[in-house]
């Protein structure tokens, strides 16, 4: 692929120009009341989503696999909302028995693609095309969507807390040297940042209704997840440091701040979509023949059936 085409030219853009223009979309396409919307369906998306995570992490023959994922978390999200996720998933955990598991992870995977389902509708209006695919399409692009994320969110999770276990695991099998088990032991934290700009990229490509090409990574998942980790690094230190929810909001603070964090991810992701939607116009605006204006369908595509009145 050419150079001309790449998403890391911005479009001919500078990056004070992308920023502007991302700015005026987030008043236009009104992303903070999008991402409102979306942490209402993250949340109740969110358990049954821990519920199939919970699944798939009980078939991997990982000791204490759970125990350390779950420090993570509490390493990761500020304590009342890490206490909330922590007690509902030990509760899902024990609560597992038998052949219920497989009839509860399917409706747990339907339940928790209601989220992905908002995440493609919110998509639509950043990347400004209109979605003219069947409902059952979207249902199952959602089911599936939310099926890939997790096994990438898992894979970098497994990364995260087992990373040189693992490398010490392929070094005693291969019989490879320190060397390999050093630069392993640098190499597997960026390996997991990969994983989740892979799997957001993924999102930003299915997702719309929009043609596109496949990028492993674009400047969009970059994007939402280094604006995703630093407010939830923000928002865990603002909560430790300057404020009490439980003080203020008694046995709710737990679930407010849960809904808070949900509302600052929905902004990362949005934004992120936003960051490529702005390349991809400006790309077009140059005269980029396989780039699209807002609504435009690039040469070789077929637009979308318009129904007779």
């Amino acid at each position: 692929m050419s150079d001309k085409v790449s998403p890391w030219h911005l479009g001919g853009l500078t990056l004070w120009q992308l920023s502007k223009r991302v700015w005026q979309e987030y008043g236009e396409d009104e992303i903070g009341d999008r991402a409102a919307s979306l942490s209402y369906y993250f949340l109740f998306a969110l358990f049954p989503s821990l519920l199939f995570l919970a699944a798939l992490l009980g078939m991997l023959p990982i000791p204490g696999l759970m125990e350390r994922l779950m420090g993570y978390v509490r390493e990761t999200l500020p304590g009342d909302a890490s206490s909330v996720i922590e007690k509902t998933l030990a509760e899902i955990v024990r609560g597992s028995r038998g052949s219920l598991v497989s009839i509860g992870v399917l409706i747990a995977l339907w339940s928790g693609s209601n989220g992905m389902g908002s995440v493609i509708v919110a998509l639509n209006v950043a990347y400004d095309v209109k979605d003219a695919r069947p409902w059952v399409l979207r249902r199952l692009l959602a089911i599936g969507l939310t099926f890939g994320f997790s096994l990438f969110i898992l894979g970098a999770l497994i990364l995260m807390v087992f990373g040189p276990k693992l490398g010490g695991v392929v070094t005693g099998a291969l019989g490879l040297g320190a060397l390999f088990t050093a630069v392993w032991n640098v190499a597997n934290v960026p390996l997991a940042m990969l994983f989740v700009l892979v799997g957001i990229a993924l999102v930003y490509y299915l997702a719309p209704a929009a043609q596109q090409q496949w990028r492993w990574v674009t400047p969009g998942s970059v994007v939402a997840l280094g604006l995703w980790l630093a407010m939830s690094f923000g928002l865990r230190l603002y909560v430790k440091q300057f404020a009490n929810y439980n003080a203020t909001y008694g046995s709710i603070g737990g679930v407010i701040l849960l809904m808070l964090w949900l509302y600052l991810t929905g902004i990362a992701l949005l934004l992120g979509a936003e960051v490529n939607s702005e390349i991809e116009h400006a790309a077009a605006r140059r005269g980029e023949p396989t780039a699209k204006l807002s609504g435009e369908v690039a040469p070789g595509e077929r637009a979308p059936k318009e129904h007779a009145a």
